[in-house]
C-alpha cells in the first residue's frame, strides 16, 4: 500500500510518500511543494496543483491522508489554506485516489502517542519511526510524514504501530 500524506499549506505543502508491506512503512519520497509570495493567490494554487498532479503521476498512491483544517484566530490564514486543501481534494479525486483526513490530534496520537504532544516531539518520532538520517525539514515535511503515518495506523484497521 503506498500512502501520500499532506500538510496543506499555500507556501509550503510538505508530502510525504510511504510504502506499508507486512507491518513495515518504508519512506519513498518527502520534500516540499512551494509556491512565491507576491504571486497572485489563484497562480500559486495553480502552481502546487500542477506540482501535486506531478507527484500523483509519479509514484501512484493508492490512497491519500491529509490534515483537516485546524481553525485558528487568523481567519484570513485559515482560508488560504483551506483553499490549499481544495486543489489537494481535487487532485487526489480527478486523479481516482481515496481521500483520507485526520485532526491533527489524531496525527500527533499516531506519531507521538499523545494528542497534546509538541511540534519538536512529532518531528523526533517521525525520524525514529521513519529510521530517517535526521529530521525532515522544513516542519511541514515532517507534519506530511505525520499524516501519512496516522493513516498507516488507522486506515482499514492495519494499526502498523500496535
Amino acid at each position: 500500500m503506498r500512502i501520500l500524506g499532506i500538510d496543506p499549506g499555500n507556501a509550503i505543502m510538505g508530502y510525504g510518500i510511504l510504502d506499508y508491506s507486512g507491518n513495515r512503512l518504508t519512506p519513498v519520497d518527502y520534500g516540499c511543494l512551494r509556491s512565491s509570495a507576491g504571486v497572485p493567490q489563484h497562480l500559486r494554487l495553480h502552481k502546487l496543483y500542477n506540482e501535486l498532479n506531478s507527484k500523483l503521476r509519479k509514484y501512484k498512491p493508492d490512497c491519500l491522508a491529509v490534515e483537516e483544517l485546524f481553525f485558528n484566530r487568523n481567519t484570513k490564514t485559515a482560508l488560504v489554506v483551506g483553499q490549499a486543501r481544495g486543489i489537494v481534494l481535487l487532485a487526489a479525486a480527478e486523479a481516482g485516489i481515496e481521500v483520507y483526513e485526520y485532526t491533527p490530534l489524531q496525527v500527533k496520537l499516531a506519531a507521538v502517542g499523545r494528542g497534546r504532544a509538541e511540534k519538536g516531539q512529532v518531528q523526533y518520532m517521525v525520524k525514529i519511526i521513519l529510521n530517517l538520517p535526521e529530521i525532515p525539514r522544513p516542519d511541514d515535511v515532517a507534519d506530511a510524514l505525520a499524516v501519512a503515518i496516522c493513516h498507516a495506523n488507522n486506515g482499514s484497521g492495519w494499526g502498523v504501530l500496535t
